[in-house]
């Protein structure tokens, strides 16, 4: 028996062929795209924030829910909205290299890297120098 959404594909296919977005119209997209995860990262995203989650991944590797789990046990309420965003935090953390990812039976495991470490370093005895790191890492991460 055959692929029963075939024709449907080949009827998207067919429709869609000819589209195409100038440089210009993308960039526009990206723009819009860029500021609005700005406000949000902002608002959202504090020190304490990605300190909890650094935290949560000192001992071990752990997935999405296990972390927001760990982070509501604290009384973290950043995410208490919209539960949601900590995995738009995550995803901006590994692409920042402050972590690493790996899918194991299912399930996404986040882990530290070295240098999501000396951050987590920076939580036993933090300074103005180290704070002022991560607050210059959120901004960083939201452009």
């Amino acid at each position: 028996m055959g692929d029963p959404f075939s024709n449907l594909k080949n009827s998207l296919s067919k429709d869609f062929e000819d589209l195409s977005f100038s440089e210009e119209r993308k960039n526009a997209v990206r723009e819009t795209i860029r500021r609005k995860q700005n406000h949000l990262e902002l608002q959202y995203w504090k020190v304490e924030t990605l300190k909890n989650i650094l935290d949560s991944l000192q001992e071990e590797a752990k997935h999405g829910y296990d972390i927001s789990t760990q982070l509501f046990r604290k009384n973290e309420s950043s995410f208490k909205s919209n539960e949601g965003q900590i995995y738009i935090l995550l995803h901006l953390l590994e692409n920042k290299k402050i972590i690493t990812s790996k899918w194991i039976e299912g399930k996404k495991y986040y882990s530290l890297t070295t240098k999501g470490k000396k951050y987590a370093a920076s939580r036993e005895h933090p300074d103005s120098k180290q704070l002022n790191s991560l607050k210059n890492f959120i901004e960083e991460a939201s452009l």
